[in-house]
């Protein structure tokens, strides 16, 4: 990928504007979700984690906290997930919790759209895949996000979710997202925002993959032999 490639979205004043416009907006919801995670558990009304942005720089990602306190387990989370409140899971579905990203775009570490942000802990800084992903700002939403609104359901139903996912789900996502990366317009990221508003009012807008295309998509994009 080219040096100028991450120009090739949305200008990053165009953003910062559009995100600080959208939290003003939202400010009403923004205090409603707070208030129902400060009321309804112990604990911060935010989560914050270590996520690594463009050339690898670590930030502080913020969310609406939807885990109890006690949330020891894998950094992955499947539907059903025991850790996750009550008003943490109408937040997840509804992609409420993820609102306060929108200060994450403000302050530059992260654009609205692009390669969702990974903890550094399943991130490859010598995979060259990863390194033409973490060319860019990371994202709030992008196409992939799109097509895997059921990742929690493909998690659950995994023997071993995070096996699963770094083996499996991890480099399915890192693919789609170079793919994107290369082809992207300031005309397709606002195409990326429509379908994920839409995705929002709407429920999902398309059927979402299997775990057996999933698969099957990973192995043929590294030339594996789809047989014995």
């Amino acid at each position: 990928m080219s040096a100028d490639a991450s120009r090739k979205g949305l200008p990053r004043v165009f953003e910062a504007a559009a995100a600080l416009l959208a939290l003003g907006a939202a400010a009403p919801l923004l205090l409603a979700c707070a208030l129902l995670v400060k009321l309804t558990s112990r604990g911060p009304v935010l989560f914050r984690q270590e996520r690594l942005g463009r050339g690898g720089v670590p930030f502080s990602m913020v969310k609406f906290r939807t885990m109890r306190l006690e949330n020891a387990g894998p950094q992955v989370t499947a539907r059903g997930d025991p850790r996750i409140t009550a008003v943490g899971r109408v937040l997840r579905t509804t992609k409420l919790d993820e609102l306060p990203e929108l200060w994450n775009v403000v302050r530059g570490d992260m654009a609205l759209v692009g390669p969702r942000p990974e903890v550094p802990r399943y991130v490859d800084a010598g995979d060259a895949l990863w390194r033409e992903v973490l060319s860019v700002r990371p994202g709030v939403t992008d196409p992939v996000t799109l097509r895997l609104r059921g990742e929690e359901e493909l998690l659950a139903a995994a023997e071993d979710a995070e096996r699963f996912y770094v083996e499996t789900l991890l480099p399915y996502k890192l693919i789609l997202a170079r793919r994107y990366l290369r082809a992207r317009t300031w005309r397709s990221d606002i195409g990326v925002l429509v379908g994920t508003m839409a995705a929002i009012v709407r429920g999902r807008l398309a059927t979402p993959p299997t775990r057996a295309e999933i698969e099957a998509f990973v192995r043929a994009e590294r030339g594996e032999a789809t047989s014995p």
